[in-house]
């Protein structure tokens, strides 16, 4: 990198913890990243539409299991973190988040608009310099071929005015071993300038970040492995089906299918798919 590449002016502040990042929805995703980023000296402000939620993040208290208040009651008092309905302030931000749900339509195809919503807000302000990253599950395509377009209306350039890019939010409520420090990070941008921004401001937060080459190869992982893990729940639900037909213990049978040391991952019969992701995730192929 050179004093003048386009990436010198946010590499340099995410450098030195002056950047200001925003992130946009505090919900089971957003509020877990904005409290790891302040932690590690950020300047952090959470925007959202629900004032219950910026209200008790401002009080110091969290709502997200998975967020210590001692954790969020620390980033405030230290005046690294606070939560806002004032979506004008984003033009303030060094570096944007996009951590809003994405949920299907009743036609089961997928619904943009939160995201939609977001990016209208972040193109009102939006700035020279300035880094975007869309962290919602959806379908390959969306950040180059919905967000960039809304935010180049500006009449800005992406990866060179502008940095824009899709990184894949991979927490799992409730799971204390892996959390949004220790989870790697996939991160792809519309451009080499925007990978290497985007990497850069990850790369102060969680332990290990992997650059792809796109934001439509970074979109496709998410849903490769959401996808991965419904189909084989459930296969194995099928199998245990089968196996109580047959007077045959599923548990013994997959323990001893775990045994082989290649092309075999355990999965085990339960109630089925679940959760904010799973049964979602393969409508967005």
């Amino acid at each position: 990198m050179t004093d003048n590449a386009p990436t010198s002016g946010i590499l340099e502040r995410i450098g030195t913890r002056q950047a200001r990042v925003g992130v946009i929805g505090l919900g089971y995703v957003g509020l877990p990243l904005a409290v790891e980023f302040a932690s590690q000296g950020f300047d952090v402000t959470g925007f959202d539409v629900d004032h219950s939620k910026t209200s008790q993040i401002n009080a110091g208290r969290s709502y997200i299991p998975d967020v210590p208040s001692a954790a969020l009651s620390a980033a405030v008092q230290a005046g690294k973190l606070r939560g806002t309905l004032d979506m004008s302030q984003l033009g303030e931000m060094d570096a944007i988040d996009i951590c809003v749900p994405t949920p299907l339509r009743k036609t089961r195809d997928p619904d943009l608009s939160y995201i939609i919503l977001a990016v209208e807000a972040v193109a009102a302000t939006l700035r020279r310099g300035q880094l975007i990253i869309l962290e919602s599950t959806t379908y390959p395509g969306t950040t180059d071929e919905v967000v960039q377009p809304m935010l180049e209306a500006k009449g800005l350039k992406a990866d060179v005015d502008f940095f824009l890019a899709f990184s894949p939010e991979r927490v799992d409520p409730g799971n204390q071993s892996y959390t949004t420090r220790n989870i790697p990070k996939i991160v792809g941008g519309v451009g080499p300038a925007s990978t290497e921004a985007a990497s850069a401001l990850y790369a102060t937060t969680v332990d290990r970040v992997v650059s792809v080459s796109s934001t439509r190869v970074a979109e496709m992982v998410k849903l490769l492995e959401n996808t991965f893990r419904a189909v084989n729940i459930g296969l194995v639900n099928e199998i245990a089906l089968m196996c109580n037909k047959m007077d045959i213990g599923v548990w013994e049978v997959i323990d001893a299918a775990k045994t082989k040391p290649f092309g075999f991952m355990p999965f085990y019969p339960g109630p089925g798919l679940g959760g904010h992701c799973i049964p979602i995730d393969p409508f967005y192929l």
